[in-house]
Formats: C-alpha cells, structure tokens, sequence
C-alpha cells in the first residue's frame, strides 16, 4: 500500500519530501513518537528527532527505551530501498540497542549512507548476491551527549539472486 502510494504521489513531490511526510504521516510512525525533520535531497541523509512528553515518558520521567528503538528501527531499510530501487531485495535483519544515559529532553538521531558507501554495496551485491550491512548511529542530545548507541543489521541482495535462493529453499521443504 505505501509504496503504491508513494508512486502516485511522485508525480506531484520529490522522493525527499515523500519520505519524510510519509514517516510523519504514518500510524506505525506517529505511534514511536519519533518524528523526521530532515532528509537530503538524495535520501542519503535522514534526521530524526524524539521529543520527551507524555506518550513516551516512562515511570522514571525520561523517554521509554521501545520508543527509542522504534522511533529508529525502520530508518535505514527504507532509506536504502528508495536509494537502491526496485532491482534490491531490502530487510531489516537485526537491531541492538546500549542505553547510556536516561533520555530527559528531546534526543536526535541521524541516518547517513555515502556516495561511496552505496556503491560498495551495489558491487559487493554484484559480486556475492547477498551481503548484510551494519550501520552504527548514536542517539543523542541536542548538544551531542550520546543517550543510547544503535547497532542496526540489513540484509541486502539482488532481486534475482534473493527469487532464485527462496526457490532453493521451496524446493528443500518439499
């Protein structure tokens, strides 16, 4: 549905401008309380920002940790499925989170993949079909004070490669 949305919708705004609305605008979003300010004309860059009030606030005043992590979770996978297009198979594979310190104020977390970085990616799919990235952002306080570091595993593979191995598995289940 959303990404039938979004082809619509491409004819009247940027890719940019889809993303970020789209997160803020949708349900699952909204019900992190994380909401995004920024994303690059690109999508290479995606910031967001968690703000402390009632809908997070744990039992202790500061922002609930599951917040903190669904706020965050669907960023990259998303953001690479749009850089990558439709030619890639994109999923979220695993996520950690280290809390370091309560959050008690509005917190920030930026999204970033180089120029360098995705076409890495597009070679290592090219030569191994399959790969899993990491990607490491801090959550942070408006003046950089680390709240909680991300650990975020996606899974990245050429559609045709990613068809042709869930046949394989098709055909050793029956």
């Amino acid at each position: 549905m959303y990404r039938t949305l979004s082809k619509i919708a491409e004819r009247f705004f940027t890719k940019a401008q889809i993303y970020k609305y789209g997160f803020n605008w949708s349900p699952m979003y909204r019900r992190s309380t994380g909401k995004v300010m920024k994303v690059s004309k690109d999508l290479h860059i995606v910031k967001i920002k968690i703000p402390l009030n009632w809908k997070n606030k744990n039992y202790v005043g500061s922002i609930f940790g599951g917040s903190m992590l669904s706020a965050t979770d669907p960023i990259y996978m998303i953001q690479l499925m749009n850089i990558l297009g439709n030619d890639y198979v994109v999923w979220d594979k695993a996520a950690t989170i280290k809390y370091k310190r309560p959050g008690k104020e509005t917190i920030f977390c930026e999204f970033t993949f180089t120029a360098e970085e995705i076409l890495n990616i597009k070679k290592d799919i090219e030569n191994e079909g399959e790969i899993d990235i990491i990607k490491t952002p801090n959550i942070i306080t408006k003046d950089g004070v680390i709240i909680a570091e991300l650990s975020k595993t996606i899974y990245v593979a050429s559609k045709a490669f990613y068809k042709a191995k869930r046949k394989q598995k098709a055909v050793k289940l029956t």
